[in-house]
């Protein structure tokens, strides 16, 4: 096992060490009490709403001994948004990433959903995606009370990220402290309408929970259900890239425009019992299972245009042929402005008609048990075990028409003008819905090597299952003798986790290479393409003629197929202490906790190496892994000043492992026997090359320091805060080139010269830093004036900014990273009356969006204002006391989305346009 604790992290040890020492000395000064239970009190008085949430985070964020940011449920089932993601996005530092028009992906101070960990009831969770980051529409935000993000962590936050940590919290109902039953109910709408045919726009989603205590309030329990049918369409644009024409100046390469009608249904199951007979004994198991499917259905056109090609034997000039298709040719007359092609007509256009379905078929299981046992007065024991699961299946279909098979059908002439958003409106010549002239084929020849003509769609079905496992020990130590340090914690955490993904791939032929008409049993009516301008296009039940039998499957056998398969796995150990400090400087309170925490890994993947296509492909099973420690100190001091003053200041060392597709041993290889030559050298003219994962990476290391300086006011319902940050990244993962040993690899019975060669793989390179400055403000307009009763606004922004420099030479963008994050939001709540008006902005950004074959890729996203906005009214009084009406609009200005390449907002390569959704409730609390 490598045994590394490098100069850094010998500095902050003993910077930790010495704060011990300097508050040992000033011990007389004498410590305050304070509990350092972080249970929530509630009030019999039931104080519900908008202006109750934000003072009970505000109330929360105060008390925690890190930097945190906090979301509190406004009632039972009823955090502030439909969507924990869109909770999260406005709190100051996180940003979200739209994916489908739903906030998904959250970025922590600059870093995106690589870096951040997240947690169910302080229990690191499993995730859907291929892996770490955790797709938050997972988790019905009905089910949960509350969500608290660690941007700095202490030693006992197992499984902390490095840009934060999220902890999702269910209710504790004995903490909660009476009978609750409450339910709620909404129909939602989205104003674009059902944009594919067999699809709808209407959705709803409901929920009901139940708190109760028994035998004198010593078991409780919480239970809880959230359905959702969500629908939610867009309008979509995506461009291939732009090369240049003979004269230098940008065109358009190829463009992919659909529609797409998606439903998202989701049923989530919470349940919590406790069981506290004593003040010494506390028991608490809490469960979570979340089923989740999601339907997505993308209609449109694919055109190769400049890019396009052209198939068969072809002469000069090139002619339709029966055995020539010619490329497409842009005719003379172009417009161009400012070196780009922004009108034009092309010729010998050969389109693609998809009909393409996605699906996602996911569940998962959370369990946890906790048990806490106060020996004596001073003493106490904690112990948890808790386990993770998730199982999901995707379906990844595409599915081809067109005039006829490659060469053979009719062309179109295709003209189009750019918009002022850079997205083409085209005009066509062909009737893209006539089921007589659009049939099922290949137009294109694409997969020609493997089905004779070419593929007429193609079928992926990964697969991924990820188990998380986990055991923890503490012990805890109250000191009575006025020191410095109230208590003490240490432990032991043991976890083993394992993903693996599943790679199935198919390609799709119809039966004899024949065009064949759409069986009427599965043709629908024509998909409006209408704000193309390209009118309407064919439409049918692609994923019925899959099922049915229509289609040929042939698997892929090529050898990034077969490399896409991987298993890893982590058994992680983790040991801790931390001392809590309650003290005083001179009359100033000082709180905080100083604290170590040990990590031991030990990772290891499986999977294939793999070279070649169709028949010739080889392959051979590899395995890796990498041993490791890391010592992570850290410490957390609140110096609680006059005035409702606070100075907070935390260090800490902190680490991020690598993504787990990174960390696969599976690769793809070649064997060039021109280069097996007495010359060839690893690094120059040697017969092996390949690419693919590297089990032995290590998590990326960074340093970090945090100031904060908080104001309370208004008796706590509001604060100002101005925070900075700075991240000393001492690695980061990039792909670089590298020399492998291939011994053992196949060669088909050729004597390799050497066995090293170059590969492309992800490795640790050199660091850089992330360093930002937070503000933020929550007001309750009554401070100004009484007049103004009801009314406040919460506002915050942060700029950060990086420097990634893995080579040592070029910097590198990082992923999730907006320079200039803001957020808005107005409200008024009196009387039973509630208003808010809410607009989150960021600027552009290196997104992860879908690329070729669904695979990952990163583009440069256009910033974003989005606005949302609610009104309400809740009955106080009478027979309809505890029901309350609400009214919610997402997306309120139609933002769209948008990507760009190369610097130029130009460029557009996607522009995607969702509407705006309605929603229409009524809650009921008992």
């Amino acid at each position: 096992m490598s045994n590394r604790i490098n100069t850094r992290a010998r500095l902050m040890a003993g910077a930790a060490v010495t704060s011990l020492a300097l508050l040992v000395v000033a011990g007389g000064a004498g410590a305050q009490t304070r509990t350092q239970d972080e249970a929530t009190q509630v009030d019999e008085v039931v104080v519900t709403g908008i202006r109750s949430s934000i003072t009970s985070s505000i109330a929360a964020k105060q008390r925690n001994t890190s930097i945190v940011e906090v979301i509190t449920a406004e009632d039972i089932g009823k955090l502030p948004d439909v969507s924990i993601a869109e909770s999260l996005a406005r709190l100051p530092g996180l940003t979200v990433q739209r994916l489908d028009g739903r906030g998904q992906l959250i970025s922590i101070r600059g870093l995106g959903p690589d870096f951040t960990t997240a947690l169910l009831n302080g229990r690191e969770q499993v995730t859907t995606g291929d892996n770490r980051g955790v797709e938050f529409d997972q988790y019905p935000s009905e089910l949960l009370s509350g969500v608290t993000i660690y941007k700095t962590p202490d030693a006992q936050l197992i499984g902390q990220g490095l840009a934060g940590t999220v902890d999702l919290q269910t209710i504790r109902p004995l903490a909660y402290g009476r009978r609750a039953i409450a339910a709620n109910v909404r129909y939602e709408q989205n104003d674009i309408g059902a944009l594919n045919s067999g699809t709808d726009d209407n959705g709803v989603r409901y929920s009901v929970s139940y708190i109760d205590q028994f035998a004198d309030d010593t078991i409780g329990i919480a239970l809880g259900y959230a359905h959702i049918e969500s629908p939610y369409q867009s309008e979509r644009y995506n461009a291939w890239g732009y090369p240049t024409t003979g004269t230098g100046a940008f065109v358009i390469g190829g463009v992919k425009p659909y529609v797409m009608s998606s439903e998202l249904e989701r049923d989530g199951f919470m349940g919590v019992l406790e069981f506290q007979p004593n003040d010494r004994f506390h028991s608490t198991i809490d469960a979570f299972y979340s089923e989740f499917q999601n339907t997505q259905i993308l209609r449109g056109i694919e055109f190769p245009l400049a890019w396009g090609g052209s198939s068969g034997a072809c002469g000069t000039p090139q002619v339709q042929t029966p055995t020539c298709r010619p490329g497409p040719q842009l005719q003379a007359g172009a417009t161009v402005a400012d070196g780009f092609v922004t009108a034009g007509t092309f010729s010998n256009v050969k389109g693609v008609v998809r009909n393409d379905v996605n699906t996602r078929d996911s569940n998962i299981t959370a369990l946890g048990w906790n048990t806490v046992f106060d020996v004596t007065d001073d003493w106490s024991l904690m112990a948890d075990f808790s386990y993770s699961k998730v199982e999901r299946e995707d379906v990844v279909l595409e599915s081809y028409s067109g005039t006829g098979r490659d060469v053979a059908g009719a062309l179109d002439t295709l003209g189009y003008t750019l918009d002022g958003d850079g997205v083409a409106v085209f005009s066509s010549r062909l009737n893209y819905a006539d089921p007589n002239l659009i049939r099922l084929t290949s137009p294109q020849g694409w997969g020609g090597d493997i089905i004779p003509g070419g593929q007429d769609g193609y079928l992926n079905t990964p697969s991924v299952d990820d188990e998380l496992k986990a055991v923890r020990l503490e012990a805890r130590h109250t000191f009575a003798d006025g020191g410095p340090f109230s208590a003490i914690k240490f432990g032991v955490n043991i976890s083993e986790r394992e993903k693996t993904f599943v790679n199935d791939q198919f390609f799709l032929g119809v039966p004899g290479g024949a065009s064949a008409v759409v069986p009427s049993a599965f043709l629908l009516p024509a998909t409006q393409l209408t704000y193309l301008g390209l009118g309407g296009v064919i439409s049918y039940d692609a994923l019925g003629l899959v099922n049915s039998g229509f289609y040929n499957r042939v698997r892929n056998p090529n050898a990034d197929v077969l490399s896409g398969n991987w298993a890893v796995t982590e058994k992680v150990n983790t040991g801790y202490v931390q001392l809590n400090i309650d003290h005083r400087i001179g009359s100033l309170p000082l709180t905080g906790n100083v604290g170590l925490q040990y990590v031991g890994t030990d990772q290891s993947s499986n999977g294939f190496a793999a070279s070649g296509t169709g028949a010739t492909t080889r392959s051979i099973a590899v395995t890796g892994g990498l041993e490791y420690e890391e010592f992570l100190p850290s410490t957390n001091f609140i110096l609680e000043l006059p005035d409702d003053l606070f100075l907070r200041f935390a260090v800490a060392r902190t680490l991020a492992r690598s993504r787990m597709d990174d960390m696969r041993a599976s690769r793809n290889f070649g064997f060039n026997v021109t280069n097996n030559t007495p010359a060839a050298r690893p690094d120059l003219n040697s017969p092996w090359s390949g690419g693919g994962g590297n089990p032995e990476l290590r998590p990326t290391i960074a340093n970090v320091y945090d100031i904060s300086f908080e104001k309370y006011f208004a008796n706590r319902t509001g604060y100002v805060s101005l925070a900075g940050f700075y991240k000393d990244l001492e690695s980061f993962v990039f792909n670089r080139n590298q020399i492998f040993d291939f011994t053992g690899y196949p060669t088909g019975g050729v004597v390799p010269v050497i066995s090293q060669g170059v590969v492309s793989a992800p490795d640790n390179g050199s660091g850089g830093y992330i360093s930002g400055v937070e503000f933020a403000l929550s007001l309750p307009f009554d401070v100004v004036s009484p007049m103004l009763e009801g009314f406040g606004m919460q506002a915050s922004v942060s700029q950060t900014s990086s420097e990634i420099k893995p080579d040592g030479n070029a910097a590198t963008p990082l992923p999730g990273l907006s320079e200039t994050v803001a957020n808005l939001t107005v409200y008024y709540e009196a009387n039973g009356f509630q208003a808010r008006v809410s607009n989150r902005y960021r600027s552009d950004f290196l997104g992860e969006v879908a690329g070729f074959g669904n695979g990952r890729t990163l583009r440069s996203v256009a910033a974003e204002n989005v606005v949302d906005a609610q009104i309400g009214y809740e009955f106080q009084s009478g027979p309809l006391e505890g029901a309350s009406v609400l009214f919610q609009v997402n997306n309120l200005t139609d933002e769209p989305f948008q990507t760009f390449q190369n610097g130029d907002e130009r460029q557009v390569i996607d522009y995607q346009s969702y509407g705006r959704t309605f929603l229409i409730g009524l809650n009921y609390r008992y």
